[in-house]
């Protein structure tokens, strides 16, 4: 393959304007009404293709803004568009982030027309929602979040939720897990609140807030696993995978985020670049991250480029001293660029406040917790 690999993830903003305005969030541009033209979005997918960067599947996802901002009928046509440039033998699935404040039936009808995969963004019950997730007027938007919730559910359409962990969370596991336990949601993905973008600071970013953290956790998986995983969680998903890898041969899990052309990002103009897709909003010294234009620039081209090579060596250098420092490497592989850049001011780096919080400790505690329970089994029987 011409870049070398597949990719797995495009990423597609139909525009950075968001109708919300959540005081954790990195992205810069919120408030620009420019949209994505239905040709950007057909060279996106066609430079993939020509890369020689598809298999069997491609997974498109609409993110970063808000993706509903931009119509029905736009939207519409951007998914159209891609599809029409993938070429017969890459089945396409499209998935949209949405806050969920803006789905009708319309909405409902196109989600269901086109078999695009549904996530919410949705931090709990309204107190801990609203605490962060307001309206540009300062207003809570857990009500309409709700109303677009229930939208989905009248029309049969599953959907996945991802909620952001602040220090606000931290000392209602039950309240948080009954909430997600009586919605619909079939798998939830834990957030935390992260230093990146203009972003400069995460309420959970101090010492003291670990111990706090780690029950939160607990009592998390506790109830989780209580009830049979009926509430999936993925990240405890992908803890419990790896203790079972590890009780087999050694293996090591990729981060797709540090593995060039794994994703490709692209944003409303046509901008790209690959590795973590938040870089492709994040300054680079005097320049950003983008690696070209899907409009003129073939990813053939901008893979053979000194400025893509410089990124490639010093993520690599990352992940490589992860490898030689971190007894969790074969768990995270590596850890996100994105993060590494935001906290430590390079990606040559290792340890992130995201790595601790969203790798190490979740680790232990579903290890810790395992072996709790099966010594408690082992005691039953005795």
């Amino acid at each position: 393959m011409a870049a070398g690999g597949v990719v797995e993830l495009l990423i597609l903003q139909p525009t950075p304007f968001c109708n919300i305005d959540c005081d954790y969030c990195y992205l810069p541009d919120r408030g620009v009404r420019t949209k994505m033209r239905p040709e950007v979005a057909r060279a996106a997918a066609r430079q993939v293709a020509e890369a020689g960067l598809l298999g069997p599947r491609l997974s498109v996802v609409w993110h970063a803004g808000e993706p509903l901002t931009a119509g029905v009928s736009a939207f519409e046509e951007l998914v159209g568009a891609v599809n029409e440039a993938v070429p017969p033998g890459t089945e396409v699935t499209h998935h949209v982030q949405t806050n969920a404040t803006l789905i009708s039936e319309p909405w409902c009808q196109l989600f269901q027309r086109a078999g695009i995969r549904i996530g919410v963004s949705l931090d709990g019950p309204a107190f801990l929602h609203d605490a962060h997730r307001r309206t540009r007027s300062g207003r809570g938007t857990h009500e309409r979040t709700m109303a677009g919730v229930r939208a989905l559910t009248d029309h049969a359409l599953t959907f996945h939720a991802i909620a952001v962990l602040t220090e606000s969370s931290l000392d209602y596991p039950d309240e948080f897990y009954d909430f997600f336990r009586s919605l619909p949601v079939t798998l939830l993905g834990l957030n935390v609140e992260e230093i990146e973008g203009r972003t400069h600071r995460s309420s959970l970013q101090s010492l003291s807030i670990r111990p706090r953290y780690r029950r939160f956790l607990t009592r998390l998986f506790q109830r989780t696993g209580g009830d049979g995983f009926a509430l999936r969680v993925r990240e405890f998903d992908s803890a419990l995978g790896a203790v079972r890898l590890s009780a087999g041969p050694p293996q090591t899990v990729w981060d797709q985020q540090n593995r060039p052309w794994s994703i490709v990002s692209v944003d409303c103009a046509g901008r790209y670049t690959t590795f973590s897709p938040e870089l492709l909003g994040l300054p680079w010294g005097d320049d950003t991250f983008a690696l070209g234009n899907v409009l003129d620039t073939p990813i053939t081209e901008a893979a053979g480029s000194e400025r893509f090579g410089r990124l490639a060596r010093e993520i690599a250098a990352g992940v490589e001293a992860c490898r030689q420092k971190c007894e969790y490497f074969p768990y995270c592989g590596g850890g996100a660029p994105v993060n590494k850049y935001a906290e430590n001011g390079s990606f040559a780096s290792t340890e992130t406040l995201f790595c601790t919080l969203s790798r190490k400790m979740i680790l232990d505690v579903v290890a810790e917790e395992l072996v709790s329970a099966s010594r408690s089994r082992l005691r039953t029987r005795a």
